[in-house]
């Protein structure tokens, strides 16, 4: 009897608590199972109160000017915020205290003028960033630094004249596939800095629509980025300029505009890793193996596809298979598998990490039959030509005879009617008659091989 009394009680204890909370929440707020979304009320503070289930909450489109400490503290749940479109200017210390959980966070379209080195450090967790569409002048150096499990970073249309690329060298970010810097203000661009990050991270990589003043050496890069169809190239061509001179004015296209660049020399850049091209046959199967110098049992692999697509055992789909060795295997490949494959292998015991770079090529079948040579085909005319005139010469039954023509001054032999033949004519020569000359006739009617119209053959004799 007690113990149905205790839970009666907190039950009514725990609708209590619940009916408290929902009160607490601004009118408007709509929360569906763990989803809470107070967008678009005007509001210019975080509630207190926000429900302990909460994995997703949605503040976008407020009136947000700046967030308390611990404002997001006590939801164990929560893994995407939404503070998109709001007035916040900067976050102070400990905003994100206790809420390490958060994997996607939405700052877009705020009034951020930098991103300080306190910003993100508690959140270890943290997979996507989306910063775009603010009035960030600096990253500092150590911003991204904690931020091991950063997959894509978007820091496009705001002011930034650099950014410290060296932050995250060294496979400090072994899952960033994605770095967005485009529509800034960036000069210049550390071409080695950018050179020494790992290849998956060049390959997303944006900086076009910058104010990149034109240099051999960023052309250069942006050339070998083309060359290896890099999707920030490939999508982007267009809109990768630079300046000549430094003129505003003179406006000219890396990738169209070659010859700007006739005095520049591609070079080659130094990558990390090791790569290897392969070519491969359109349906055919291929296995793409991730080599490393890493050894241990404690060893994870994972890949980065062209299409910015992660691959983890045992693979995505039904055409790619992970092996626990770390090769790839891809079944029935396709034009669009064409492009540069990364492997990244992770030895979480000693915190180290390689990459190995695979670009592959696929080809078509080509069924076309091997056109003839011309002049082969020429010559093969003339001989089945050549044998059909004399199989009609001397194995077609034929009448013929001569007309005499006037013996000329050396005697020949009366009525000579040669094979060797010169013209051959459809119709009896009307001038051929002459000294030293025949006519020949081959009656159409004599022969089951005759010729329509009847043949006339002049032949000459030497004078």
């Amino acid at each position: 009897m007690l113990c149905a009394q205790g839970v009666a009680a907190h039950l009514m204890l725990s609708s209590l608590l619940l009916q408290l909370a929902r009160a607490s929440l601004p009118a408007g707020c709509l929360k569906v199972s763990d989803i809470l979304s107070c967008s678009n009320l005007g509001l210019k503070w975080i509630p207190k109160e926000l429900p302990v289930t909460a994995a997703t909450l949605d503040f976008n489109h407020n009136h947000l000017a700046r967030l308390e400490e611990d404002s997001f503290a006590g939801l164990p749940h929560l893994v995407t915020l939404r503070l998109a479109h709001n007035h916040l200017s900067n976050l102070s210390p400990g905003t994100f205290r206790n809420a390490s959980g958060l994997r996607h966070l939405d700052l877009s379209s705020n009034q951020l003028n930098k991103v300080d080195n306190h910003y993100f450090q508690e959140l270890v967790r943290m997979e996507e960033l989306l910063l775009f569409n603010n009035h960030i002048v600096r990253v500092e150096s150590q911003a991204l630094i904690s931020l091991s499990n950063l997959h894509k970073v978007y820091l496009s249309h705001n002011r930034l004249t650099d950014f410290p690329f060296f932050s995250i060298q060294e496979h400090s970010h072994p899952f960033l596939v994605t770095l967005d810097l485009s529509s800034n203000r960036m000069p210049k661009l550390p071409v080695e800095d950018i050179a020494a990050l790992p290849a998956s991270i060049q390959g997303g990589l944006f900086l076009h629509n910058n104010s990149l003043i034109c240099e051999c050496a960023m052309y250069s890069m942006f050339k070998q980025w083309e060359q290896k169809n890099f999707i920030s190239v490939r999508d982007y061509q267009v809109e990768h300029t630079c300046l000549v001179y430094g003129e505003p004015r003179a406006s000219v296209q890396f990738l169209k505009h070659t010859r700007f660049f006739e005095n520049c020399t591609v070079k080659e850049q130094i990558q990390l890793g090791e790569t290897e091209n392969m070519k491969v046959d359109a349906g055919d199967s291929v296995l793409l193996e991730c080599k490393t110098s890493l050894k241990g049992q404690q060893l994870t692999y994972k890949w980065v596809s062209p299409h910015k697509e992660y691959i983890v055992l045992p693979g995505n789909n039904d055409t790619m298979r992970m092996y626990a060795n770390g090769s790839l295997e891809i079944t029935a490949v396709r034009i669009e598998d064409s492009g540069v494959y990364w492997c990244m292998a992770l030895d979480h015991q000693h915190s180290r990490n390689e990459t190995w770079e695979v670009t592959i090529t696929v080809t078509t079948h080509s069924h076309d039959p091997e056109p003839f040579n011309t002049g082969f085909t020429t010559l093969l005319g003339c001989v089945v030509s050549l044998v059909l005139v004399l199989i009609y010469l001397y194995l077609t039954p034929c009448h013929c005879w001569c007309r005499k023509q006037p013996l000329p001054a050396t005697p020949s032999p009366a009525n000579e009617c040669s094979a060797q033949s010169s013209i051959l004519t459809p119709t009896p020569p009307a001038t051929t008659e002459g000294p030293g000359r025949k006519v020949c006739h081959f009656s159409r009617s004599s022969g089951k091989h005759s010729l329509t119209p009847d043949i006339w053959i002049t032949l000459s004799t030497p004078q």
